[in-house]
């Protein structure tokens, strides 16, 4: 791949990773059950996929419409994975370092979401009752660890999405 390429690819995922780290701290700010909201987190994921469609787009219009899949590929994934490891370490250093409080009201207010959502779909107490418990006893989604793992899956799920991007818009140089 043409540094050209990565750079550009690294470039927006610096982009990406300034928005998500902006939206987490702003939600922070403003009003932190913002973050447990599900439209929220759909928008985040629209976002992400949005960026790395354009930059596999870029990288495509820089070698003049050709594109092989390694390089639509690495145009899509270099570009997701620098903005979500960016909003990850935000998220670590603002919910472990500045403001470990803010990690236990958010899961307060998760549980108490999830409860209500279990509500509304009409489960039985029991089933409410053992999710909350199960809930409560897990690690908190902040800590580091936590974090760490989340994000390997939700990078293992955008290098799907990539490999789809990739497949779709990779186009061979007939000159090549």
């Amino acid at each position: 791949m043409e540094k050209s390429l990565k750079s550009s690819a690294i470039n927006y995922g610096l982009y990406l990773g300034l928005f998500l780290a902006s939206v987490t701290i702003l939600a922070y700010a403003i009003q932190i059950e913002l973050l447990t909201q599900w439209w929220l987190g759909i928008i985040m994921l629209i976002v992400i996929i949005g960026f790395g469609i354009f930059s596999t787009s870029k990288s495509k219009k820089m070698l003049n419409g050709f594109l092989t899949f390694k390089e639509a590929f690495s145009s899509y994934f270099i570009t997701v994975a620098i903005g979500v490891l960016i909003s990850m370490l935000v998220s670590i250093i603002l919910f472990n370092f500045i403001d470990p409080d803010a990690a236990i009201t958010l899961k307060e207010k998760m549980i108490e979401k999830t409860a209500e959502m279990m509500q509304n779909f009409g489960a039985p107490e029991d089933a409410i009752a053992d999710t909350i418990t199960k809930m409560e006893e897990q690690e908190g989604q902040f800590e580091i660890v936590s974090q760490l793992k989340s994000n390997a899956f939700y990078l293992v799920f955008h290098a799907v999405i990539g490999l789809i991007v990739a497949a779709i818009m990779k186009k061979a140089n007939p000159d090549a």
